[in-house]
């Protein structure tokens, strides 16, 4: 309900909120009247309308005051006008022609010598005390709220309006019945140093002055442009084919919604057309009872009472079989129409396989590899090269196995070296046959066991290896007799 003007900004500030003063369209207002006779020229200035119609509190009060010196006021304008026994500070939501139609609408009088007067345009003094006055509301809400409960009164202070000056408040309250508070205003009237007026509302008049969202999505009706309170009551929904249940009929005020009455002489207009007396129906199986009507399909809706299945029957249908009825005949049965949907049916997608061609098995590879190096025993092998690479045993180690099978080739004669010549020829691509072949592999190479096995201490082979007797002996020439 905000106007366009509150999309631009000036000074960090909306255009047309409050914090930046009276919004030119009053779309910020509630209960705010669109001024459709704005632009109209006047022809004649003595006859152009003298009064005014100024809102308060955001609009939730609104009252008329009359302009003796036709001052051209602006809608928006924050203006002074008389209050009881002071000022009280306003802004101006209708001027011009259209304010004698809400005049009429409200069955208030122009000529009416008790009418209030607009006595100046706000000056910044009136502002900054009609501020701080307005700032006290909340406090006396709660003050006057306690107040009455220590009085055991059975009423709900709902809103305090203070006047501009300070010098009046007016207190709002719901209750059930007739409440006696001659005592709850002498208490209020010393603990606010103020003159003090109750007036009761009701559930619907504290809903629209607190605001709100209905279930709808939008704003209350009665927060922003519904006025009057008509009583609404269930026939309403039996009319519309709703089903009675307090939750959903409820508005924020826990009365029955007030749209309720809003499509409801539509219903009735388009309900004449309907048999009347027509609840209940004589067929072979039984009687057949009314359930609903459909006025967008002329059908009307029967049940029998061996089935739950609901029967929809045209109106010729319905009259044919109460005229029968009447005469005394039961026809055989009810004749349902055949309800055909309007609306397309929604075809279910087939199923398409979006990942088509592509493999996911890599991923699943770079799993298995990641999960293998995580392992307690593939830990242990990679920190055996990077051992081997800091002391420099690999190099030593093979040197040493060298000259241990050299050592151990001259003990063995021609054998030893046979297995020399074979060693280089491994490297060259057939290292498997000649591993297989080779029946003193494991007598060459005592030390292959702990290798498989993964022993740790395998760098500390050099102190743990027997000498060979070669070494023992001082031979230079190993190898040689």
């Amino acid at each position: 309900m905000s106007c366009t003007s509150c999309s631009t900004a000036s000074n960090g500030k909306p255009g047309g909120c409050k914090s930046n003063g009276g919004c030119s369209t009053g779309g910020c207002n509630r209960m705010n009247t669109h001024d459709w006779l704005r632009n109209l020229p006047m022809l004649d200035l003595a006859s152009a309308c003298k009064v005014m119609e100024v809102s308060f509190s955001q609009g939730t009060r609104k009252d008329f005051y009359r302009n003796p010196n036709l001052h051209p006021y602006e809608k928006g304008d924050l203006i002074a006008v008389e209050g009881i026994s002071g000022f009280d500070v306003g802004e101006v939501s209708l001027t011009g022609e259209i304010v004698r139609l809400q005049m009429k609408k409200r069955n208030v009088k122009e000529d009416n010598p008790e009418m209030k007067k607009v006595l100046r345009t706000a000056t910044d003094r009136d502002i900054d005390i009609w501020k701080q006055n307005k700032a006290r509301e909340p406090e006396a809400v709660i003050r006057g709220r306690a107040i009455a409960r220590q009085l055991k009164l059975d009423m709900k202070i709902s809103q305090v309006e203070m006047q501009a000056d300070g010098r009046k408040a007016t207190f709002f309250y719901i209750a059930d019945g007739r409440v006696d508070f001659r005592e709850l205003i002498k208490v209020y009237a010393s603990e606010f140093k103020l003159k003090v007026e109750m007036r009761q509302i009701g559930a619907r008049q504290e809903a629209g002055k607190v605001g709100g969202i209905g279930s709808c999505g939008r704003e209350l009706c009665c927060s922003t442009w519904l006025t009057e309170f008509k009583s609404v009551n269930t026939a309403a929904a039996r009319y519309q084919n709703l089903s009675i249940n307090q939750t959903k009929l409820s508005g924020q005020c826990g009365r029955l919604k007030c749209c309720l009455n809003y499509e409801l002489d539509t219903y009735l207009d388009a309900l004449q057309h309907f048999p009347d007396n027509c609840d209940v129906i004589q067929v072979a199986k039984g009687n057949a009872f009314l359930i609903k009507k459909d006025i967008f399909k002329n059908l009307m809706w029967y049940t029998l009472p061996d089935s739950n299945k609901q029967y929809p029957l045209s109106i010729e249908r319905v009259r044919t079989i109460k005229s029968l009825n009447q005469q005394g005949i039961t026809p055989d049965n009810l004749e349902p129409v055949e309800v055909v949907s309007s609306k397309p049916k929604d075809e279910e997608p087939e199923f398409v396989e979006l990942v088509g061609q592509i493999s996911l098995k890599s991923l699943d590879k770079a799993a298995d590899k990641k999960r293998r190096q995580n392992q307690p025993g593939n830990q242990q092998r990679q920190q055996r090269p990077q051992q081997r690479n800091q002391g420099g045993g690999q190099q030593q180690g093979g040197q040493q196995r060298n000259q241990g099978e050299q050592q151990q080739g001259g003990q063995q004669g021609q054998q030893g070296q046979g297995g020399q010549q074979q060693r280089p020829q491994r490297n060259q691509g057939s290292g498997n046959q000649q591993r297989q072949n080779n029946p003193n592999r494991n007598q060459q190479r005592p030390n292959l066991p702990d290798r498989q096995a993964g022993n740790p201490n395998r760098n500390q082979g050099n102190q743990q290896k027997p000498n060979p007797p070669d070494r023992q002996s001082g031979n230079p020439n190993p190898g040689k007799d």
